[in-house]
């Protein structure tokens, strides 16, 4: 019986997948450390911002931790295992990101601007977002 590869590993580490994915973490991370000025916050009812903003804090370690073990799978692509349980926060992260300069871009609403800057260099990374997306996802048998 053999054993799958995660073909998300590979594009991880051989084809520089790694840049959007960290980079898709700290504006996750960035995202959540300033959900309390969030427009869709703002719009929520007054009920559910503490249970998000409760929520966020709880993911921003699970960040950092999912941070780390890239960095330990870098050094050593033996230890993509590690990896397979964050799938999730890597995904979220990534459809973060792109969402982000949608909204960035359709509704100039100052808080996504400020959280990802330069607006048009943010959009050159809609295509690598995707394909991350795609490449978590493959397995080969």
């Amino acid at each position: 019986m053999s054993e799958k590869i995660w073909m998300g590993g590979i594009y991880l580490k051989e084809e520089g997948g790694y840049q959007i994915i960290l980079k898709s973490l700290t504006h996750y991370k960035k995202r959540l450390q300033t959900i309390h000025a969030s427009p869709e916050l703002k719009e929520a009812a007054a009920m559910f911002a503490p249970v998000l903003q409760s929520q966020a804090k709880k993911r921003i370690p699970m960040i950092e931790n999912t941070i780390e073990k890239i960095e330990i799978f870098l050094l050593d692509s033996t230890k993509s295992e590690l990896l397979k349980e964050d799938l999730e926060i890597l995904e979220k992260a990534l459809e973060c990101r792109k969402s982000d300069i949608e909204k960035a871009e359709n509704t100039s609403d100052e808080y996504f601007v400020k959280l990802l800057g330069e607006i048009q260099e943010s959009k050159k990374d809609t295509d690598s977002i995707n394909n991350a997306l795609k490449k978590i996802k493959e397995y080969l048998e």
